[in-house]
């Protein structure tokens, strides 16, 4: 048995330290409770102990639960023939057991007195379980670590805090003070976690046992009871039914569904959990909590968020797709071809991670200009106090811009991000292959011209790969990686590595029109601007992407990419592709717009939308009415909902089924994380299994005969509704395992 939390005494002290073995991050398991509850049991058993630390062995204190054991956990009572819920209530509450007992701390129930206080000491981060330890101890203290987070980031990943956090947090903070934390799953730093009352002190990172200690021998046993173990306690701002709790609770409710538009579960079960808990002593509520959170736990929707933005993300993070017999291939000294806004993004985000970087430009104003973005992103970073003056000089040394392709004669890897024209690529790549070592790689940044064709200009084409990042750079955590028909082995591993470094996603994909994110993107945003031309009013069509979860809906997407861009990928798709070519409103509506009208979108101040001279939003440009009238009948919001959701998933699906995605968990990592695709989902792929193949088909069907082919359900659909089957039951890790 593996020694997962470590048990020591010292002059009447227990230290319990979390060290999981062979990772660097503490995860919590079933083995692990296990060791914990029986550390509590010896401490509280020992006369000899008067108070007790709860400490960490690694850097940093946990990165949160390990959801593997909850998913295996269903698995196995499901193929048992046992009751999945039940299975995973007894956990849940043997984990409330473990915590109440250290929040107990031995104490008599009725006199409150012989407690023996628990102080946690946290020298790093620590996420989700981490944090509610923390909250079930008397003291929490933190190392003075400005790279750590520290908060309940689990509605995040479609949960909520169950392990008593949820309880806890409201109990000590009230509503109003805990919404942040679990609404909206804030992490701050230790100095703000300790100014907004999560956590009692922070002091050096060398003196964070010592201070722990120190506390311990000044506790008494008043210490070791909790407000709301005492009699008269009452919650802070008032409890959700008294008059002033309710205004609060009502604006949370406001705020919640404001943001949420009502798609997801986990704020519904959060806001129920807290409601209910408030009428209840303690010990009933956590026990509320466990329920609530049990049924989140058996919602489809968790169970697809938790895989795509847990276990996915977290495989594809470390490797998963990575070409197994190729050595590290870490980037040392990196070269941008062009300093334009995404080119300099490339650069800041690299020097950030620790990469010597050269950025390139045609003179040395324009190189200039771009070393000038980074700088106000940094100024930006110093403004909002996430990085000091020195961190900001720090990655500026890293940086060199200028015209010289000289510079880049150790460079391990260029990434070219110059304009979308394939001559103007090719020459900036014959000039950066003339100084590069023979065995450097050169990636390409585009996002729609194929890399095959791009790799033609290469004189090595086996080591030119796609790195397509989305903008802006230093803000989107996807990255996908596009294979040539040539591309080797070790261009995709450096390419993957390089991601790693930045500590962004990769996904990777084969070659073909739009690569993945934006063949399913593009079909979204003119699916909307179709819809106006058909008479379809634009709120209607808003509304509905944002009630499916959404982030923006296709009409302010195609204003924020810009309807001049979207044009001139129609123009070279059609040019490309002759008279396959799927013309449709979308085509129309953007000419008009750009060639009649002269609106770009947001960047010239006029779109779809019309804006204010600050460049905010103001209602939906009239000329709209006036070109494309809202006609009287207007079709249901489903139909509206089921038409941008299949123009996206139909793409995935036919992605997967031509091998562009050569791996499922890519294609619903990639869609939640490369633009929003309704996180609640879990990803195109997981919501086609979410419905139903054989419902998808018939929506599909319907959609078709009203509106046209692009509808059509395609034969992988149709084959797995046929046979009853999923798309991760036909290609999850575990079929392809088999």
């Amino acid at each position: 048995m593996n020694e997962i939390f470590r048990y020591q005494t010292s002059d009447g002290i227990a230290t319990i330290t979390w060290d999981l073995p062979d990772t660097s991050m503490n995860v919590l398991n079933e083995e692990g409770i296990r060791q914990l509850d029986a550390h509590v049991d010896a401490a509280l058993a020992d006369d000899a102990i008067k108070g007790v630390i709860i400490t960490s062995g690694k850097s940093d204190f946990a990165g949160g639960m390990d959801l593997n054991v909850i998913a295996r956990m269903k698995a196995q009572a499901i193929e048992a023939g046992g009751n999945p819920a039940e299975t995973i209530f007894n956990f849940v509450m043997e984990l409330h057991g473990v915590l109440r007992k250290i929040e107990r701390a031995g104490a008599d129930p009725k006199t409150l007195k012989g407690g023996k206080p628990f102080v946690w000491a946290s020298p790093g981060t620590a996420m989700g379980i981490g944090t509610e330890i923390g909250l079930a101890c008397h003291h929490r203290i933190a190392a003075d670590n400005p790279k750590a987070k520290i908060g309940l980031p689990e509605i995040l990943v479609g949960l909520f805090p169950g392990a008593g956090g949820t309880t806890r947090l409201v109990r000590m903070m009230g509503v109003m003070g805990a919404a942040p934390f679990l609404l909206e799953g804030k992490t701050p730093d230790p100095k703000k976690a300790k100014a907004s009352g999560l956590i009692d002190a922070v002091v050096p990172a060398d003196e964070l046992l010592k201070a722990a200690r120190a506390w311990l021998a000044e506790a008494t046993e008043k210490d070791a009871v909790k407000p709301w173990d005492q009699k008269g306690f009452k919650i802070p701002g008032g409890a959700p039914y008294t008059p002033e709790g309710f205004e609060i609770y009502l604006g949370g409710i406001v705020m919640t569904h404001g943001r949420s538009q009502g798609a997801y579960p986990a704020p519904k079960a959060l806001l129920s959990t807290v409601y209910e808990g408030a009428l209840v002593p303690f010990d009933t509520a956590i026990k509320i909590e466990a329920r609530w959170f049990t049924s989140l736990l058996m919602n489809p929707s968790s169970e697809a968020m938790i895989r795509s933005l847990f276990i996915n993300k977290q495989a594809l993070e470390k490797g998963a797709v990575r070409p197994k017999d190729v050595p590290d291939m870490a980037v040392r000294k990196l070269g941008v071809l062009g300093a334009g806004m995404m080119g300099a993004g490339i650069a800041f985000v690299s020097a950030r991670a620790g990469i010597e970087v050269v950025l390139i430009d045609r003179d040395e104003a324009s190189a200039d200009k771009g070393l000038g973005v980074i700088e106000e992103i940094l100024d930006e970073g110093v403004k909002k106090r996430r990085i000091s003056e020195d961190q900001k000089a720090e990655i500026l040394a890293r940086v060199s811009a200028t015209p010289d392709y000289g510079a880049l004669e150790d460079a391990d890897l260029v990434v070219e991000a110059v304009f979308e024209d394939p001559g103007v690529k090719a020459d900036v790549t014959a000039q950066a292959e003339a100084v590069i070592p023979e065995d450097a790689i050169i990636a390409s940044n585009t996002s729609t011209l194929p890399i095959t064709d791009l790799a033609k200009a290469s004189r090595r084409p086996d080591r030119f790969i796609g790195i397509h990042f989305f903008s802006p750079v230093h803000k989107m955590p996807l990255v996908e990686i596009i294979k040539g028909r040539e591309t080797g082995p070790e261009a995709v591993a450096k390419a993957l590595d390089f991601v790693r470094q930045l500590r962004k996603v990769p996904i990777v994909v084969n070659d073909a029109r739009f690569f993945y994110a934006n063949r399913c993107i593009i079909p979204y945003i003119n699916e909307g601007l179709t819809m106006i031309t058909e008479g379809v009013a634009p709120p209607l069509i808003e509304n509905a992407a944002r009630q499916l979860g959404f982030p923006v809906g296709p009409l302010q997407l195609v204003d924020e990419t810009s309807l001049d861009l979207g044009l001139k990928i129609a123009k070279a798709t059609e040019a490309a592709m002759g008279d396959a070519y799927p013309r449709s409103g979308a085509d129309d509506l953007m000419r008009a717009m750009v060639e009649t009208h002269g609106r770009l979108g947001r960047k010239s101040g006029g779109g779809v939308y019309a804006y204010d001279d600050k460049g905010k939003r103001a209602g939906f440009w009239p000329g709209l009415a006036e070109t494309w009238p809202v006609a009287e009948d207007l079709p249901s919001l489903t139909d509206v909902q089921h038409r941008l959701m299949m123009a996206q998933v139909l793409e995935a699906v036919r992605a997967l089924d031509e091998g562009v995605l050569t791996d499922i968990r890519e294609g619903d990592v990639g869609a939640i994380m490369g633009w929003g695709f309704a996180p609640w989902s879990g990803g195109p792929l997981s919501w086609l299994d979410m419905i139903g193949a054989g419902k998808a088909v018939e929506i599909c069907d319907g959609l078709a005969k009203a509106h046209g082919p692009r509808f059509a359900a395609p034969d992988l659909l149709r084959d797995i509704a046929a046979k009853g089957e999923t798309f991760y039951g036909r290609f999850g890790p575990a079929a392809r395992a088999a």
